[in-house]
């Protein structure tokens, strides 16, 4: 006679392709233990898979978090469609929709996690932040730079993209992110988020 175990479905997870399960476990394993802390028979552990089939699927523990990070930061990718910017209208729509991705991706409490552990580990393992800053918040800033340089060139803005990028930045996040770090604030709404970020494009294009 068949266990319960046996016969009961899988649950979500198990239902996942390995490689996410892994990802998903180091997710999860350096929020409790810390980078350095971590080793990858729990990693394995976590995933239900074994340690050979981790390193084939991943790699070493390196290897792993920057899975773990560009997985994250291949959700900022650009949009399919995003508009043509013809005038400061639309720049306004395409800047509140850049916004409303960036504060929904990187209020995430894992993306949140992620840079948690970038600053508790900065002196044991800098390579968490080097990781985090060339392929998170590189990718998103890259992202807003081309939006801004696509207005100026269409006569929609003047000065430079990268200070324009900085200062929209500023005025999109204030102070929420430390907020959000400190454990201060809790992740916003959808609701407050979309308010924020056409505040934010509104407030940028009238200075």
């Amino acid at each position: 006679m068949a266990t319960a175990s046996e016969t009961s479905p899988p649950d979500d997870a198990d239902r996942k392709p390995a490689r996410a399960r892994i990802i998903d476990a180091a997710f999860a394993a350096f929020g409790v233990h810390g980078y350095a802390q971590t080793s990858m028979l729990e990693i394995a552990t976590r995933a239900k898979v074994s340690k050979r089939e981790l390193y084939a699927l991943v790699g070493n523990k390196h290897d792993m978090l920057v899975a773990c990070i560009s997985e994250r930061a291949g959700r900022m990718r650009p949009l399919a469609g995003t508009p043509e910017l013809d005038d400061r209208e639309s720049l306004a729509d395409v800047l509140s929709a850049f916004g409303e991705r960036l504060l929904r991706e990187i209020s995430d409490p894992v993306v949140l996690g992620v840079f948690r552990l970038a600053i508790a580990e900065a002196e044991r393992a800098p390579e968490i932040a080097r990781a985090l800053d060339s392929i998170g918040r590189a990718a998103a800033r890259n992202e807003l730079t081309a939006i801004l340089e696509q207005a100026r060139s269409r006569g929609l803005l003047v000065g430079d993209t990268v200070d324009l990028t900085e200062l929209f930045l500023a005025l999109l996040w204030g102070d929420l992110l430390m907020k959000l770090l400190l454990g201060l604030a809790e992740p916003p709404e959808p609701g407050k988020i979309r308010q924020r970020a056409r505040g934010a494009a509104s407030a940028f294009l009238h200075l």
